[in-house]
């Protein structure tokens, strides 16, 4: 920082970080978009589980021993989309929540049919404050 440069701090910069303590399956295919979120989460309790694509997500989900609480899902991904997945990952884990993710809007991705309406979304670009809170918030709706 140069020198004499005034920094403003806002409330905002305070934001309170909500923990858990649930496993989550998070699916990305950019890689550094995935690294970041997992980088984000880890510190703040959660086991984070990774995969690059839905097929990935699938033999994940096979594989894990233990309870898979949430699905964090980008929408749009080669092959097999977000709600592929979750209908996929729905069969053997019912109880499990979904959150989908994508830069697009909500109200865009409904319109051309990718999700229902209503779903639990969060928009990219994701900061950890936000995340953190929509995932307590799906917990505690569960």
């Amino acid at each position: 920082m140069a020198p004499n440069t005034k920094v403003e701090i806002t409330e905002k910069s305070f934001d309170i970080i909500p923990i858990g303590d649930e496993t989550i399956l998070l699916v990305e295919d950019d890689d550094s978009v995935r690294e970041m979120i997992k980088t984000f989460l880890e510190p703040t309790g959660y086991n984070i589980l990774q995969a690059q694509n839905g097929f990935d997500a699938v033999e994940t989900s096979k594989t894990c021993e233990g309870e898979i609480h949430l699905l964090l899902t980008d929408v749009i991904m080669p092959k097999m989309n977000g709600q592929e997945v979750a209908d996929e990952l729905k069969k053997t884990r019912p109880e499990m929540q979904i959150i989908f993710m994508s830069g697009y809007t909500d109200d865009v991705i409904a319109h051309h049919g990718v999700l229902e309406a209503g779903v639990n979304f969060i928009q990219k670009p994701i900061s950890l404050s936000r995340l953190a809170k929509k995932l307590r918030e799906v917990f505690r709706n569960s």
